[in-house]
């Protein structure tokens, strides 16, 4: 058996840049319209010449699409819109050709309502083995008819959803924190604690190199599943006081998981045991309690949702990137920022759209890849794409029906990538664009990579040109930031030979005589940094 590697060597996973791939949405390979495992294999060259360092792809396996593909009714399979165990394979060996490493999304906390085991709690009725490895409750009220507690779905609505009795009768009530096709697990039942080490396992035996651990805080719930009271969901700050977040037997288990990959022979191209890495979606923003996930002998890696969450404001972005880097160096740790996601609008729309939007974008993706820690990219972040509009008749986010239609979700992140072309599809599939996952928005011309191919004034070339300078400029650990008190701007030192400058402010702000500009997200007129612009430098000042 192999064996770990020595801790003093420096692990790649602490300063590596992910890309993560939606695969429905980034490249389809045979032209039904739906992204795919072959044509994210034929894309990776795409990764490769960006310059990150590693890739995760999100859900391959087998759904029913309640939720994009998190709803999994066979952990350990691959869905046949998506393509075959052989191709995973090749997608594992064409990116360890690469030198990219591989990440694949783990899901734990919930089935689909598909998946056997559900279907067979479904048939076994109270009481039986196979109801107690979901969360089955009966119902409070003088017929059971009100919810086990008052849970509230993040989805919206109840947490909550009764089954019908084979005889047509009301009965029990299940848990689902997200949509009702997705029933909670029960964690403290031996059977799931086995089966999804026999998930990972089977991972680790096909060559990944690490794990995303979906919604890592949710896994148990507080002993009598107690009342979580008023305002749940709506001040993501008191997160870690919900009763089904953040409890304290998460962290054994998540030991026990890292063992395993410390310790589990590795095949052929995959990163050797203890190089392995699990990194937490933890929507935890204590500081304190999120650095916990990555204490010694747990995950490596915990999203900085923070990050993302944090307006464009410099004086929270400081106290936000203080706070982060010195939680995480109190357990040994680095950061993971990250910008975007599957889940998030994208920064050009959030960073408030049009011409503005996309200079803030550009701004922050230098002020992110200069700061020590890893880095998480998605798919057209570095397209500079903004939120795209997706007909009502075209969502498919379970937040659409389960808000009532006030919330449209997440799908508009979730829109095909364009690769070349005037006109949708932009070289995404050679379907008919109507007949593609999501339709494309029809000004996104210019937006293509072969659009900005070698125009240094791109998105594009701005992301490639940062990676590569970022790979010249290791981060030290220490992290010192300085700037006025009002926030206008903020700058720090990446280790010898990069210092980061970030102008908030509208005022411009003079660089010293000595600086030398060595990447700027906006151009420069006379040495001063215009608003809404980050430079690197190597300078002292």
């Amino acid at each position: 058996m192999s064996t770990p590697e020595p801790e003093s060597r420096t692990p790649w996973w602490r300063d590596a840049v992910c890309y993560e791939i939606y695969p429905r949405s980034f490249a389809d390979g045979d032209g039904d319209g739906v992204g795919d495992l072959p044509g994210a294999t034929a894309r990776l060259d795409h990764l490769r010449r960006l310059g990150v360092d590693a890739v995760w792809i999100t859900p391959f396996y087998p759904s029913p699409l309640a939720d994009g593909g998190y709803d999994i009714a066979d952990h350990t399979a691959v869905a046949p819109d998506l393509g075959t165990e052989a191709d995973f394979d090749a997608f594992t060996a064409r990116a360890h050709e690469l030198g990219l490493r591989v990440l694949i999304d783990l899901v734990p906390n919930h089935t689909s309502d598909a998946h056997p085991w559900f279907r067979e709690a479904l048939a076994s009725g109270p009481g039986s083995p196979a109801r107690s490895r979901y969360l089955f409750r009966p119902g409070r009220g003088t017929h059971g008819e009100l919810p086990p507690n008052d849970w509230q779905s993040a989805f919206g609505g109840p947490a909550w959803t009764r089954v019908t009795a084979p005889d047509g009768t009301p009965g029990e009530w299940y848990l689902h924190l997200h949509a009702p096709e997705q029933p909670d697990l029960d964690w403290r039942h031996p059977e799931v604690v086995a089966d999804f080490e026999r998930i990972l396992r089977h991972w680790l035996d096909r060559g990944v190199d690490g794990f995303r651990v979906d919604v890592a805080h949710t896994l148990y719930k507080a002993p009598g599943l107690p009342d979580a009271g008023p305002g749940q969901h709506q001040d993501i700050l008191r997160n870690h006081l919900m009763p089904y977040y953040d409890q304290e037997e998460l962290h054994p288990l998540f030991r026990t998981w890292r063992r395993l990959l410390d310790t589990h022979p590795a095949p052929p191209g995959a990163v050797p045991p203890g190089q392995r890495v699990m990194v937490a979606e933890a929507a935890v923003f204590d500081p304190a309690r999120l650095a916990r996930y990555v204490s010694p002998g747990e995950m490596q890696q915990a999203f900085n949702f923070a990050f993302l969450e944090c307006p464009w404001d410099g004086e929270q972005m400081r106290a936000v990137v203080e706070r982060s880097v010195a939680s995480m160096r109190a357990v040994g740790a680095p950061v993971t920022w990250v910008a975007s996601s599957h889940d998030a609008i994208r920064p050009v729309t959030r960073y408030g759209g049009g011409p503005r939007g996309l200079r803030r974008a550009r701004a922050a993706a230098l002020l992110m890849l200069a700061l020590p820690g890893a880095a998480y990219l998605y798919q057209g972040e570095e397209l500079g794409l903004p939120q795209a509009h997706v007909p009502d008749d075209r969502l498919r986010d379970p937040l659409w029906e389960r808000s009532g239609h006030r919330e449209r979700g997440r799908d508009g992140c979730r829109v095909p990538l364009p690769w070349e072309g005037t006109a949708a599809p932009y070289g995404f599939s050679t379907a008919p664009a109507d007949h593609c996952w999501f339709p494309q928005p029809g000004d996104w011309t210019d937006l293509t990579v072969a659009a900005q191919e070698d125009d240094p004034a791109s998105m594009l070339e701005l992301y490639r040109s940062a990676l590569r300078l970022r790979h010249t400029a290791p981060a030290d650990a220490a992290l010192a930031v300085d700037g006025p008190d009002d926030g206008s701007w903020l700058a720090f030192g990446r280790g010898p030979g990069l210092r980061c400058l970030t102008n908030f402010g509208p005022d411009p702000v003079p660089l010293a005589p000595g600086d030398d500009v060595l990447l700027a997200s906006a151009p420069l007129d006379d040495r001063v940094v215009p608003a809404d612009t980050t430079v690197w430098l190597r300078g002292t000042s």
